[in-house]
């Protein structure tokens, strides 16, 4: 049966300091998971917040397993591709 993975990740930069310099960044990090990984993902929260990145991430996978195994994949490539410290996550499969 198909599963639908959901994953939420908020991230702070403590150096962006305008909406300009944060849009560059979360522009950057988008572009390099959907390089990646066969996800869709958007900037889901905080739009108006500096230095607060929220972004949401779904994707179609044949079992639980590999739903959780693509989730962990990201959070690793997130945390290896930017500066922005993880704040927190939320996993969903569906």
């Amino acid at each position: 049966m198909i599963k639908i993975a959901v994953l939420k990740i908020k991230l702070y930069a403590s150096w962006v300091h305008s909406l300009k310099e944060k849009r560059m960044t979360i522009k950057s990090l988008i572009a390099k998971i959907r390089n990646k990984f066969p996800v869709s993902i958007a900037e889901v929260e905080d739009q108006d917040i500096h230095q607060s990145m929220v972004i949401g991430i779904a994707a179609i996978v044949p079992h639980s397993a590999q739903a959780d195994h693509l989730m962990d994949e990201i959070v690793k490539y997130v945390e290896q591709s930017t500066e922005a410290e993880i704040l927190a996550e939320e996993r969903e499969i569906r």
